[in-house]
Formats: structure tokens, C-alpha cells, sequence
């Protein structure tokens, strides 16, 4: 286990990063509504068992590389070494409240290290939005304006490239909205920049205000969907 093992473990607090998925959770505009049926029930058949019917990329989740990537590796091929790190919040809630549609640049990369130092050698770098706040009501979550664009915050393709040839160590990245992009983007230019690197990212993290800007492990239970482009994902930090 990386960056301290299990000495990071004894008597953390475990962080659930994850909303609960359910069929009105608020969903990209090009994905299906999540439908949910009762298959079995205790007092009908002596046990319970629903269907779910969903496109991966719902609820919280992990965007496996082959999302972006036509040969880039599917869920079920993520290395496990890499689900379990060390991770860095970047808070960019200031600039949210200025601006929808704020980015993460690398000059928010340079200030979190110039506070806490290096990033650590294989870590997650989430960015706090203050976005998650909203996901109980999906008009504030998808914030479009009137001609039906999206507006809300998400990673510039000048950090993620940074964070590749500069920051290599860094296996993931993640946020509290509903892209790697802001709601605005058409190209998805973070997604086409970190993806096809081999990495990945998560999508629609819950509690990040909850999280020290360092010294978190997070722990990423991406599903093993055979070919799979990610997956509704239960996500967990545990912190010092």
C-alpha cells in the first residue's frame, strides 16, 4: 500500500466520497434515466432483488481510459495498485462562486504545493468545487441557461497536461460535478488530454469538504464490467 501502508489506517476516519445512487440522481444530458424495478420481494417471494437499468457513467463514478481512448484500458483492466491512493484536494470554491464556469490551471497546482509541497509520488489530485452541495436538486446540479448549455466548474486541459508531463506520479483525478470538463465544453478537452494517458478519473465525488487539502488515502472500488468505459463506483478516504 503506498505512502505509509497501514500506519495510515489506525484510527482514521473513513470519508464515504460517494452520493447514493438513485434513479433521479442528476445524469449528463446524454445518458438514459436510470430505471429502477422491483424484481423480488421478502413478502411475495421470500427475498429481494431489484433491476437496475443505467449507462456506466451514473451517480459517482470512474471513467475508465478507454472512455476517451478507442485502445486505452477498460474498468476491468485498471491496475488495483492505482484505486488505492494518496490524495490532494484542491479547493477552487473561491473561484466557483466568482465564475460557473472556473477551471482548475496550474497555477491553483503550483499554489496547493507551494502550502503543502510536493504532490506525493503516486497520489489523486480532487478538486473541491463546492458543486456537490448541489447535487439533491438536478436544475442547480446541471445549471444550464436558456439555450440548454451547461454551466459548472471542471479541469482546464492545461493542468491536465501539466499533471502528465510534469506531475507523473499523479494516477487519478476527480471532482465534485458531473465532468472531468466544465458543463460548457464540446471538445472535452480534459477528458481527450487525461484519459487516453492511461489514467482516470472520477466524477461526481460527494463530501470533499470534508477532506484535509493532504495526508488522505482514498481508496477507488471502480467495478470490474468486462469492456467497460467506468462505472458507478463506491469511493472511500480514509483520513489521519
Amino acid at each position: 500500500m503506498p505512502g505509509g501502508g497501514l500506519d495510515m489506517l489506525r484510527g482514521a476516519e473513513v470519508v464515504d466520497l460517494t452520493h447514493t445512487l438513485r434513479p433521479d440522481f442528476p445524469l449528463f444530458p446524454a445518458y438514459d434515466p436510470i430505471e429502477v424495478a422491483e424484481r423480488f420481494s421478502v413478502a411475495d417471494d421470500g427475498f429481494f432483488v431489484r433491476r437496475w437499468a443505467y449507462d456506466e457513467h451514473c451517480g459517482t463514478h470512474v471513467d475508465a481510459p478507454a472512455h476517451f481512448s478507442a485502445d486505452g484500458a477498460t474498468v476491468d483492466r485498471l491496475d488495483p495498485v492505482d484505486l488505492v491512493l494518496q490524495v490532494a484536494v484542491v479547493d477552487i470554491r473561491a473561484k466557483v462562486a466568482r465564475d460557473h464556469d472556473a477551471l482548475v490551471e496550474p497555477d491553483d497546482l503550483l499554489e496547493w504545493e507551494r502550502l503543502h509541497g510536493a504532490l506525493p509520488e503516486r497520489c489523486a489530485v480532487f478538486a473541491l468545487t463546492g458543486w456537490g452541495e448541489r447535487a439533491g436538486n438536478n436544475a442547480a446540479y446541471l445549471n444550464a441557461d436558456e439555450g440548454g448549455t451547461l454551466h459548472s466548474p471542471g479541469f482546464s486541459a492545461e493542468a491536465t497536461e501539466y499533471l502528465k508531463d510534469e506531475r507523473s506520479g499523479v494516477r487519478a483525478i476527480g471532482l465534485d460535478t458531473a465532468s472531468l470538463d466544465i458543463g460548457a465544453s464540446t471538445d472535452f478537452a480534459a477528458h481527450v488530454s487525461w484519459l487516453p494517458s492511461g489514467r482516470y478519473g472520477i466524477e461526481n465525488l460527494a463530501r470533499l469538504e470534508r477532506m484535509p487539502p493532504t495526508g488522505a488515502l482514498v481508496v477507488g472500488g471502480a467495478p470490474t464490467f468486462e469492456g467497460g468505459s467506468g462505472g458507478p463506483s463506491r469511493v472511500l478516504a480514509f483520513v489521519p
